[in-house]
């Protein structure tokens, strides 16, 4: 298999489509993966967006601006489609896929010129059914892949130019915007720049002012629309002070990637030590090094415990998996890890979602609708709880989309403007039914009794908007 991709020819690249292809139908028709709560969440702010609301005011969501702006342009040409996201996903991993291929060929990465990374990273996006899910984390990666190449160019052209040291403080600024844990590629910036890529003092001011223009410019909006204190708490301080959601085990992540770890750090020791590499590869080699832990350290900034989180972790592995398989060209072992690892790795992920489904672990992850849920069809709602199913087939009332960014909000008594404010969202926006599974309503019906008077409780945990 291996020597189909190790010719130069682009014409490889039809062969890894229909590896996506392939990949992608499996997960979507014969492992049949439910709907995923952080998906679902994405649905409905693109749908309030749509309405004309605006992020962090209206919405109270940790999602990343830029990203909230693709899931808002996604509705109003797709509607709250499961498939369009797929879809989107699949396009921009053969984004990333071809360029991070294109970007080792141009540097001359390796002694060939090979579309072996290509299948490399192809296979690894295949580990795990969300890391093709269109997240925050995908899309904000595709702009560090961007910022990478501009490392690349500086390390192997020794450009003089200021052009590639602007376009990767842009590119991880944007990435941030997307995503905000991957704002560590700030401190990446500055240590490769200083380390790998010989920045000057004047080029590590200029990439800083450029890593901070994107989110400058989100702040004036943000700013411009009397938003921006909201934007900074949402956004960037009070997701790091929840309790984040542990959609997937440490254990089930520890067995998800030990196997893509194992290549990677085979390939490593062959670049270390087996392969002799020019000063341009050696630096190249350091990069990924030095990226690779940075990108791991993005992980304390999350949120949310997924293995989509790890995506920005792809291309170092490619390229440490690649130099392995580029390395080895002959002889049965060499053989018998590609095997393994263009057939292990898919596999694995496969077994792994079956498993989740079977045991029903991932009903932790996924959106498990039941016969209850149809209550809320068709209605305007507000779920203050965990479980999210119940806006499945329904639309959300009043600005409280992350129930644990909410909670804080509707609970805080502390401060009568907030609580006033907390009224007028709810006079604006009367919910039809507000599903409170922790009893926070309630205790807001308490301090604010005439919007006790809109309601009336039916069975244990939801309340009905009462009939003018």
């Amino acid at each position: 298999m291996l020597s189909f991709f190790r010719i130069n020819d682009p014409f490889r690249l039809v062969a890894i489509l229909g590896i996506i292809l392939l990949m992608s139908s499996i997960y979507i028709w014969i492992v049949d993966i439910p709907l995923l709560q952080p998906e679902l969440i994405w649905m409905l702010l693109g749908e309030r967006m749509a309405e004309g609301k605006h992020m962090y005011i209206d919405i109270i969501d940790d999602t990343g601006p830029l990203s909230a702006g693709v899931y808002w342009v996604v509705h109003l040409v797709f509607g709250k489609s499961a498939l369009a996201y797929k879809a989107i996903a699949a396009f921009i991993v053969l984004f990333q896929v071809v360029y991070v291929n294109n970007l080792f060929i141009k540097y001359r990465s390796f002694e060939e010129n090979t579309y072996i990374p290509a299948l490399v990273l192809t296979v690894l996006f295949y580990l795990s059914f969300d890391l093709v899910t269109l997240s925050p984390a995908l899309m904000g990666s595709t702009f560090i892949v961007l910022a990478l190449a501009q490392l690349f160019s500086q390390t192997v052209l020794q450009k003089e130019g200021s052009d590639a040291v602007l376009l990767v403080g842009i590119f991880g600024g944007i990435a941030a915007c997307f995503h905000f844990p991957l704002a560590t590629f700030l401190p990446f910036l500055l240590v490769s720049g200083i380390i790998v890529s010989g920045f000057s003092f004047k080029q590590l001011i200029l990439s800083l002012i450029a890593y901070a223009m994107p989110l400058v410019f989100c702040g004036l909006y943000y700013f411009w629309i009397d938003g921006f204190e909201a934007f900074i708490y949402e956004f960037i301080i009070a997701p790091r002070l929840i309790e984040s959601y542990a959609h997937v085990s440490y254990r089930d992540l520890a067995l998800l990637f030990a196997l893509p770890l194992f290549f990677a750090v085979l390939g490593f020791f062959v670049g270390l030590i087996v392969k002799s590499q020019t000063v341009n590869q050696q630096k190249q080699f350091q990069l990924n090094l030095i990226f690779s832990i940075f990108a791991i350290s993005s992980l304390l900034l999350t949120n949310r415990r997924t293995a989509y989180q790890f995506i920005v972790l792809l291309p170092a592995l490619t390229y440490f998996i690649s130099l392995l398989l580029v390395v080895y060209k002959k002889g049965i072992p060499i053989k018998i890890l590609t095997a393994l690892f263009v057939f292990g790795i898919p596999v694995m992920g496969i077994v792994w979602t079956f498993y989740e489904m079977n045991s029903g672990r991932i009903n932790i992850y996924a959106v498990n609708y039941e016969e209850k849920h149809t209550i809320s069809k068709g209605k305007k709602i507000l779920v203050l709880g965990e479980d999210l199913a119940y806006y499945q087939g329904s639309s959300l009332a009043t600005p409280y989309l992350h129930f644990r960014l909410s909670k804080n909000v509707i609970l805080d008594q502390d401060d009568l403007s907030n609580t006033v404010k907390v009224y007028e969202n709810f006079r604006k926006e009367m919910p039809e039914i507000v599903f409170d599974e922790e009893g926070v309503f309630a205790q807001l019906l308490e301090r604010i009794p005439i919007l006790s008077r809109q309601y009336e409780k039916q069975g244990q945990i939801y309340f009905l908007k009462k009939s003018n």
